[in-house]
């Protein structure tokens, strides 16, 4: 131990506790790559910013396949007769259309239809899903399961997880040896032997490209790495951290809960909570489906006109990112923040995502400004910059949904 912590108590205690306890099943191989030691905490798990670089990491999606550790995402093992019901009444999407080896994006809420969390539905059988999420949810799912006849169990520690972006993803799989990878279409899932065990293979991802999700148990993680990294050097396979990720998910319009929005659990003023419609998570809703958590406060919002908000993309002029800007109609009222935001190499724009107070942005999308500050020679300088209203996503590559994937 450091001589200054065992002459120091208090700081001993207080190193203690700044100390991020846990670490992924693919930990050892993180720490020997991790030349930037930029680590954060993820659900207690020490995870990185970049492991080399993260302006090359980014560029390691976009031109070649990148490798992420998405170990401490949130996953449930929902399994039982009436798991498909169960799903049905927590989540907002129709559970009954999602067929066995599939996936879909989802959200769920509470009965006052504000959103608690989006995530990834996966049925890997008739009776048997997994359900993937930025939150810990296990005892409002436990309660939501009283009177089904299902089983609910968290899974994260149990349950390795890699995603796996790029144009040259499907080459590197294929290179690894998984036969039949060329089947899945997007969304689709699949299972592949490894090590005496099996790897679950989804077609999903957020980045907006050509990717894969691998799950399998703890035990298998270190090989599983080993396999692909080995089969993919001839591929470009580069290990990337959360801040490429990060900029990859912008360019593809996608959300992040306690980013982009905040989750009706964390919200502690009662203003900050969001109705899928007004994250954009409208799609979602089927109002023909039954009853699930929510449905009635979120059908008569939208009756009575009640939604106060819209999540929007905007095109932003010049090329200073405009992360946490405030948003103005006119140059003097305020209309919203910019949550996310970021000059797109892809897009060649300065793009952002933005919540905004209706009428804004829905019926009123002209004369709308960001105020911008910009750190020049150690001096704050205040921008205003014109801003549009744009559809996400930002970017749209045709190798996402390609069938079958490109095999670089």
């Amino acid at each position: 131990m450091n001589q200054a912590l065992v002459a120091n108590p208090r700081l001993a205690a207080q190193s203690h506790f700044r100390t991020l306890r846990l670490g992924t099943p693919f930990q050892p191989r993180l720490d020997a790559l991790a030349k930037t030691t930029d680590w954060y905490n993820w659900a207690g798990y020490r995870a990185p910013h970049s492991l080399w670089d993260e302006e090359l990491e980014y560029f390691a999606i976009r031109s070649q396949c990148a490798l992420f550790d998405i170990s401490p995402m949130t996953k449930y093992r929902i399994e039982g007769p009436e798991a498909e019901a169960f799903c049905n009444k927590v989540t907002l999407r129709d559970v009954t259309k999602l067929k066995p080896g599939r996936v879909h994006y989802t959200a769920w809420c509470d009965d006052e239809g504000f959103v608690l969390d989006d995530g990834t539905l996966f049925r890997l059988s008739r009776t048997r899903f997994r359900l993937c999420s930025q939150e810990r949810h296990l005892p409002w799912l436990l309660d939501s399961a009283i009177g089904f006849d299902v089983a609910i169990e968290e899974e994260t520690e149990a349950v390795a997880g890699l995603a796996l972006q790029g144009p040259t993803a499907f080459a590197c799989l294929r290179a690894a040896g998984f036969a039949g990878l060329e089947k899945l279409k997007v969304f689709d899932l699949a299972e592949f032997p490894h090590e005496g065990g099996t790897v679950t293979i989804s077609r999903t991802g957020f980045t907006g490209d050509l990717g894969y999700e691998l799950f399998a148990e703890r035990k298998l993680a270190l090989s599983l790495w080993d396999r692909l990294m080995q089969a993919g050097e001839p591929h470009g396979i580069r290990a990337i951290g959360y801040t490429a990720l990060n900029r990859a998910r912008l360019e593809a319009g996608l959300i992040v809960a306690n980013a982009d929005f905040v989750t009706a659990e964390h919200a502690v003023r009662s203003n900050r909570t969001r109705m899928p419609d007004e994250i954009g998570l409208g799609f979602m809703i089927d109002p023909a489906k039954g009853h699930f958590n929510g449905r009635r406060a979120i059908l008569e919002a939208r009756a009575k006109k009640r939604l106060r908000h819209v999540l929007v993309g905007l095109e932003i002029d010049g090329n200073v990112p405009a992360e946490h800007a405030i948003v103005y109609h006119r140059k003097n009222r305020e209309v919203g923040l910019v949550s996310a935001a970021m000059w797109s190499p892809m897009a060649k724009k300065n793009i952002a995502i933005a919540s905004l107070d209706l009428p804004y942005g829905d019926t009123v999308t002209d004369d709308l400004w960001v105020e911008i500050y910009a750190m020049r020679e150690l001096k704050y300088e205040r921008l205003m910059k014109r801003t549009k209203v744009v559809p996400r996503p930002f970017i749209k590559l045709d190798r996402r949904t390609a069938n079958p994937p490109a095999d670089f």
